[in-house]
């Protein structure tokens, strides 16, 4: 309208980082030890969905998940239902490999790659498949035995026979165990865990720093929890050079 003036736009000032949030990003640059979730943290996507779809039985699996998430089934049950349903082979496990390559997220090849640089140990724990998730860790140039995560059981011919029920993660509350066992193995003085999921979450302690991520999904829960929430790698890259 002739006559008025336009008021110019004024930027909004970022939030002043809280106690919590200073502490936790000195720790972050203090850590020996990162440990890295991998579904929707490391990778894009949720292997165990991505397997479905490929097996033909995402719609299945997708409710057995959503049945698992609303606290009806402890992780070991709702694991077992699920692997119980799709109970792949070690060859179409190998074909899944091979075909269906999982993304990982922006920013987390140059992270890790700073991170082991600075002398930083960097590991990946998951309630995911050991099978699935190496790839990912080779292409990150993670050794193998870095890698914390569920393994798969198969008879003499190859068919799904299960899975190890020894791994720390195959259960609920299995991320803290495994991460006080990555403590005491390699001495670790702190460690920072990173992940999209209530279940990283619970890693502290024996972790001494939760850092939520939220690049590829954000869960409410986890971002008002967390002391400090990024939405992408790169300011994690940022906050080891201040």
């Amino acid at each position: 309208m002739a006559g008025w003036e336009q008021i110019p736009a004024v930027e909004e000032e970022a939030a002043m980082p809280t106690d919590a949030e200073l502490e936790a990003r000195r720790l972050w640059r203090a850590a020996d030890a990162v440990c890295f979730d991998v579904d929707s943290t490391v990778i894009r996507e949720e292997g165990v969905d991505e397997l479905a779809k490929f097996l033909g039985k995402a719609d299945e699996v997708a409710q057995l998940t959503k049945h698992a998430m609303s606290g009806a089934l402890e992780f070991r049950d709702a694991l077992s239902q699920r692997l119980g349903l799709l109970r792949p082979s070690r060859a179409a496990l190998l074909e899944f490999t091979e075909r269906q390559q999982l993304t990982v997220s922006p920013g987390i090849s140059e992270l890790v790659l700073l991170l082991q640089r600075r002398g930083v140990r960097v590991f990946l724990v998951s309630g995911g498949f050991h099978c699935l998730i190496a790839p990912v860790a080779r292409l990150l140039a993670i050794p193998e035995q870095h890698v914390t995560a569920n393994k798969l059981l198969f008879d003499f011919d190859g068919n799904y026979a299960g899975f190890d029920e020894s791994q720390p993660t195959s259960a609920s509350g299995g991320k803290p165990k495994a991460i006080q066992r990555l403590i005491d193995e390699h001495k670790l003085r702190c460690v920072a865990m990173v992940g999209d999921g209530a279940t990283d979450l619970e890693a502290v302690p024996p972790a001494h720093v939760f850092i939520g991520y939220g690049g590829n999904v954000v869960r409410p829960a986890v971002e008002a929890a967390a002391p400090w929430f990024v939405r992408d790698f790169r300011t994690l890259i940022e906050a080891l050079a201040d």
